[in-house]
This record gives C-alpha cells, sequence and structure tokens, in this order.
C-alpha cells in the first residue's frame, strides 16, 4: 500500500508515535499515545499497510492525522488478495478494531452457516430478500467486489433482508397481540344518554371536531366487548383531556369507575381542578389521590373508592400502589404516557375487580410519527386531534444566538412590564468542569443581579424535594413571582395562562420535540406568546437550520417527523420503555416503506393462520418467542 517510517516523539508526559504513510503522492500521518512498547516494534520503513480510522485535518501546515488507527500489515505479494472491503464496527469496550473483527470473522466462519432462518419462504419470495446466514456472511466478510456506498447506506440486499426479518417478526408479535386482545373478555359500555350530553351543554364552548372523530373512536371501542386500547395523541392544547373525560364519563353512566393517572402531582391536582367541578354538576364525584393526600383524607378517599362512592379518581402513581382498591374499575387514563415505565401501565391495568381486561386510554401531547406509532403502539388504535380550540393565538418562535442575548432578557422584562410572567430554562441544574453549559442554580443569582435585577425570580429543578418544587410552581402560578428559572422538569405539569415568554438557554442540547414541549408552556392564554431559543455563536449550521424549524412551525406532527429523522427514535422517545424487542439492523427512519410491507406481511400471515398452528407456521412461532422473549404481554400496553 504504502512506504513507512515511524520516528518517536516525546511531548511532556506523553509520549507519541508517528507513523507516516505514503500512497502515491498522498501522505498521511498515524499516531498512537504511549503505545511505544508494541507499535515501535511493528513498523519498519517500506512496509506494505491496509489502515482504517478517522481521517481528522491537519495541524498547522501538516499533513492529515489518523489517531489509533486499525492497521493490517500485509505482505510483499498480498496486497491484491487481502479484503479491499471491511466492515466498521461500533465498540462496545476499549477493545482494539482489529482484534474485535478478527473475533466476528472467527464467530462467522464457526457459526455463520448455523444462523436459522425462520421467514415463510413465500415471504421471503414476495419481499425479494435472502436468508439470514447468507445476508450475515455477506455483511461480515463483503467480496472486493461488494458494492462500498449500498453497504455504508445500509441499503445493500443484505442489510434489506436482516432488516425485513426483524421488523415481519416484531409486527406479527403485536398483530397477534391484537387478535388476542379481541378475544380478552371485556365490559360493553353503549353510549351516554345522560352525563356525555350533561356535560357537553354546560361547557362554555363547543368541542372541536377533531375532539369529536377521536370520542366517537373511543365510543365505538367502548361499546365492544373487549378491552379498549388506544392511544390518543394530540399537540400541547388541543383537548385531550376533555376527550378523555368523555370517556370517563361514559364508564361512570354504566356503573363502573375511571381512574386518570398522571406522572406529576401538580398535573394531577390540574386535573383535578379541571375535571372535579364539571362533574359534580352532573352528581359525579371526583376526587385527588397523590403521595400528597395523607391521613384522615387518604384514608376516606381509600375507603370511598373501594365503596364506589368516588366515581373519578385523579392520581399519581399512588394509584398503582398497595392498599389502593376499586370498586368496579372499568377505565384507565394515562395521562403523558410516555412518562411511566410499562410495568406501571401494566399495573394499573390490571385493576380489574371483576376479573375482565380494563379498558385503557393511553393519551400523550408529544405527537408520535406515524412509523414510530406503528411500532411504539402498533397493538394500539391510534386518534389524533389534530387542532387547536379556536381563538389560541400562535406562539411567536425566535433563535437567537448568545451574542444576541441581551434581546431575549428585552423581551421578557417587556412581557413582565405588560403584567405577564417569564420563563428560563437552562438544561443544567449545575455547573461542572467539564461542561461550559450554563445551569440553572448558578444564573438564578447572575440573572437576579444583572440583567433581570429588580424582578422576582424563583428557582425550580429536579433535585428539589417534591413539596418544594410543589410549593414553588404554585406561588408561580398564584403570581407570586415574576420569572421562574428552572430545568426541563417544567416540560409538563405547569398550566400558568399568564406565562407569556419562555427563553431557552442552550436549544441546541435539545431535541425538537423537547423544544416544542417547553414552548407549550407559554400560549395557554388569550395573550400573544414568545420563545425566545438562545444557542451558541459558534454553531454549526446544521444545527442553526434544525432549529429553525421551530421558527416555521407549531405544528408538532411536523416537528416530530423533522425530529425523528435527525435524532432517531431511541432519543426521540425513549423506546427502552416501550417493551418491545431490540432493533439490530432495522431503523425507523430509514426503513418506513419496509416497516409497511412487514406489516401487511405478518396480518395476511395471521389472517390465514391465526393461532399460527399450521405445520408452517412451526418455526414462525419458534422465532417469535425468542424474539419477545416475554415481552409479548408488555406490548399489550403499548
Amino acid at each position: 500500500m504504502a512506504g513507512v517510517r515511524h520516528a518517536v516523539v516525546g511531548r511532556g508526559r506523553r509520549r507519541l508515535l508517528e507513523v507516516v504513510l505514503r500512497d502515491g503522492p498522498d501522505v498521511v500521518l498515524l499516531v498512537w499515545f504511549n503505545q511505544l512498547g508494541y507499535f515501535a516494534q511493528r513498523f519498519a520503513p517500506g512496509q506494505r499497510l491496509l489502515v482504517h480510522g478517522r481521517v481528522e485535518p491537519p495541524i498547522g501546515n501538516g499533513p492529515s492525522r489518523i489517531v489509533h488507527p486499525d492497521v493490517i500489515v500485509l505482505g510483499a505479494d498480498e496486497a491484491e488478495s487481502r479484503a479491499a472491503v471491511l466492515p466498521v464496527y461500533e465498540k462496545p469496550t476499549s477493545m482494539p478494531v482489529g482484534v474485535m473483527r478478527r473475533l466476528v470473522h472467527a464467530a462467522v466462519e464457526a457459526y455463520g452457516a448455523r444462523v436459522p432462518g425462520a421467514l415463510p419462504a413465500a415471504v421471503a419470495r414476495r419481499q425479494r430478500v435472502i436468508e439470514p446466514a447468507r445476508a450475515l456472511r455477506y455483511l461480515h466478510a463483503p467480496p472486493n467486489e461488494a458494492n462500498l456506498a449500498a453497504l455504508n447506506a445500509a441499503r445493500s440486499l443484505s442489510h434489506r433482508s436482516l432488516a425485513f426479518d426483524e421488523l415481519f417478526f416484531l409486527q406479527l408479535g403485536l398483530a397477534l397481540r391484537r387478535s388476542t386482545a379481541g378475544r380478552v373478555r371485556g365490559t360493553a359500555f353503549p353510549a351516554s344518554t345522560r352525563l356525555v350530553p350533561g356535560l357537553r351543554a354546560a361547557l362554555p364552548f363547543r368541542a372541536t371536531a377533531a375532539q369529536d372523530r377521536a370520542f366517537a373512536d373511543i365510543a365505538r371501542d367502548l361499546a365492544e366487548p373487549h378491552p379498549m386500547r388506544r392511544l390518543l395523541q394530540g399537540d400541547v392544547g388541543s383537548g385531550k383531556t376533555l376527550v378523555g373525560l368523555l370517556a370517563a364519563l361514559t364508564v361512570v353512566e354504566h356503573g363502573h369507575q375511571a381512574a386518570f393517572m398522571a406522572p406529576t402531582e401538580l398535573l394531577a391536582e390540574q386535573h383535578r381542578d379541571t375535571i372535579a367541578p364539571l362533574v359534580a354538576r352532573l352528581g359525579v364525584r371526583a376526587e385527588l389521590l397523590t403521595g400528597a393526600v395523607r391521613g384522615r383524607a387518604r384514608r376516606a378517599v381509600l375507603a370511598d373508592l373501594a365503596e364506589g362512592e368516588v366515581a373519578i379518581v385523579i392520581g399519581t402513581q399512588a394509584l398503582i400502589q398497595e392498599g389502593v382498591e376499586f370498586r368496579r374499575l372499568g377505565l384507565a387514563v394515562v395521562d403523558e404516557q410516555h412518562r411511566f415505565g410499562v410495568m406501571q401501565r401494566a399495573a394499573l391495568q390490571r385493576r380489574d375487580g371483576e376479573g375482565g381486561a380494563l379498558d385503557v386510554l393511553v393519551m400523550s401531547a408529544t405527537p408520535i410519527p406515524r412509523t414510530l406509532a406503528l411500532t411504539l403502539y402498533g397493538d394500539l388504535a391510534v386518534s389524533t386531534i389534530d387542532e387547536l380550540p379556536p381563538g389560541r393565538t400562535p406562539i411567536v418562535t425566535e433563535v437567537c444566538r448568545a451574542g444576541q442575548r441581551e434581546r431575549a432578557h428585552q423581551r421578557l422584562r417587556e412581557e413582565v412590564a405588560r403584567g405577564h410572567q417569564a420563563y428560563v430554562v437552562y438544561p443544567l441544574i449545575d455547573e461542572s468542569e467539564k461542561s461550559e453549559l450554563r445551569a440553572a442554580t448558578t444564573m438564578v443569582g447572575e440573572l437576579a443581579a444583572g440583567p433581570l435585577a429588580g424582578l422576582r425570580l424563583a428557582l425550580l429543578h429536579g433535585r428539589m424535594k417534591a413539596d418544594e418544587k410543589d410549593a414553588v410552581m404554585r406561588r408561580f402560578k398564584a403570581g407570586e413571582f415574576d420569572v421562574l428559572v428552572s430545568t426541563t422538569v417544567i416540560e409538563v405539569g405547569i398550566d400558568v395562562p399568564n406565562a407569556t415568554v419562555i427563553v431557552i438557554e442552550h436549544a441546541e442540547r435539545f431535541g425538537l420535540a423537547q423544544l416544542h414541549q417547553l414552548r407549550g408552556r407559554v400560549g395557554r392564554g388569550a395573550a400573544r406568546s414568545h420563545a425566545v431559543l438562545v444557542a451558541p455563536d459558534w454553531m454549526h449550521e446544521e444545527t442553526f437550520q434544525r432549529l429553525r424549524v421551530l421558527e416555521r412551525t407549531t405544528d408538532g406532527f411536523r416537528i416530530a417527523e423533522a425530529d425523528l429523522e435527525l435524532r432517531g427514535p431511541g432519543d426521540f422517545l425513549g423506546t427502552r420503555q416501550a417493551g418491545l424487542p431490540p432493533f439490530r439492523v432495522a431503523s425507523l427512519v430509514r426503513d418506513t416503506a419496509l416497516m409497511r410491507a412487514a406489516r401487511d406481511e405478518a396480518l395476511a400471515w395471521l389472517a390465514a393462520d391465526p393461532d399460527l398452528s399450521r405445520p408452517e407456521s412451526t418455526a414462525v412461532r419458534a422465532m417469535l418467542a425468542h424474539r419477545w422473549a416475554g415481552r409479548l404481554e408488555l406490548a399489550q400496553v403499548g
């Protein structure tokens, strides 16, 4: 490959080995730190090397560098015989890449041919995919003539075949859960003729068409003698709580109870403050049950809940603790559902005192792109509220460079002068020597002494005790503070109509969906609201354009699609909580069409063999059990 010479350079306490690699007229420097003993004896001038690594730009006028590259020393006659295409592996440990490659190659040689293929032959032919053993061998030991661009883009036939295999068994498991749920005994709740019409007549506004469509979906599910499994998604302020309440009243009218579970005590209290007065006019009792409800008050709620005197209970995880008993629980409504682990949702779902399966409605204000919804909630029906109630003023969003931060502070002071309130959000609680990020605990003092001097500031962060956080949020909502300096703990749980401006520092550190959620803390009243996203002056242009998506739209679904493309599904919504098999090859961003094809094939296979009992389903059934490994029950709760 190239001529080589090496030199040892001393730099302070670090010993540096530099190898000059020539490839025709091109020169690159190979660099190892503190590796003299082994590598200094390994290389000699005139050797031919096959080198892989990240090429770094030159320092000054020197050549480009590769630090700690992966190197294969070639013999004089094997330059053309060694593989020209080498697989690139992510390093799970400090193991050298070369060692890892050799171990994987040995495993493929020894066991690659034994990898079973369980995909039905007819499905494989229709989708034009190859068996896993052949695909794995191609990917781990590509031939010299392999299409390098297709391999690097994960677009090769082998990638496609392995990805389809994963997606088929994922969708088969979800479809099996859906079909199983359709055979589980539940409770049929006919349409409400008294409570739902009564609530609608008492409201000072009309529900939107999107809310009516969503409730119609839910009412149909409730009327079936099988448990409802439905996801209700809608943007911040779209009116999901009203739809959930209509569902709860349908169940209550037929002698059952409903439970609303929220992730924070404050959000549970806000739901109680909204729901209790509305249903009291209809003769329906709603109570709060959180960790903050103690002593005699708690005992009274628990007793009345067990007796059926409380028709609707609103709470937190306290609803699934020992000692909480329902007389006839018919419906669980889980708000901000992605904040709960799957086991918590399963525990609530099982609390039906009559032995039948509980109807479950999960709600999310994080709009979920359809591709992700098909995966995370492939066994749930999905209803979407895609419009906001009339009268909501869109939030004006601006991306601001750090050097122009004074504009953000000026906007904030102007809003406070008009009698409004504001948020300033930081990504960290405390400053760190390892990070240049500003932190809430430090900046609250600097803001009070500097650009926001004279305003009433309060601090809120996740390490505060629950009662401390609640006290601060209540005082802010009551108007005792002008500005709440906070971390992302405010993302869920604060509804302050008087807050009209939010300044988010280090906005480049957040995903678009999270920024959209934070932005939703303002714009909850009639006044025009503003969101200012502060990012570094040195921000990469690509990052700047990513943030500008929020300037151009307040549509949570468009933002969610952009966020999914940029960050991938794992960061987008914490898919580890989903109770689903992990992906090794498939990508929810790249393989959208493949996901649809896998879903169609899985549905068709189950339609022909609902119980997977035919001989041709033997391997399918075994692989399904292996891939899901006990997760099939968890998939049922979303």
